[in-house]
């Protein structure tokens, strides 16, 4: 029995269609447009972490919890950079600011 190349499928094959990799796939976010987000988490260099629709966004000078309006300034595959234009308001118990 011979395990040579047995077609399309497996991990080297090719599932058609597309030009495929990270690339291809839309990006919620884009360059020059204002989001408003909050910063869930933080990155090992210090930036905060926020996300739209599951997309990282680093944006330094955030901490988390903190809410902002940023400004996308970078789109990679598989990440964003941003800059903070407005800073929120930290939301407490009570509704107030």
């Amino acid at each position: 029995m011979s395990f040579g190349n047995r077609g399309g499928g497996g991990f080297g094959g090719s599932r058609g269609g597309g030009s495929g990799g990270f690339g291809s796939v839309k990006k919620p976010v884009e360059v020059g447009k204002e989001y408003n987000v909050t910063i869930s988490d933080t990155s090992r260099r210090g930036e905060g972490i926020a996300k739209i629709d599951g997309f990282v966004i680093f944006v330094p000078g955030t901490r988390m919890g903190q809410s902002a309006r940023i400004k996308v300034t970078q789109v990679s595959d598989r990440f964003a950079s941003g800059q903070v234009i407005e800073q929120g308001y930290f939301f407490s118990s009570t509704g107030g600011l």
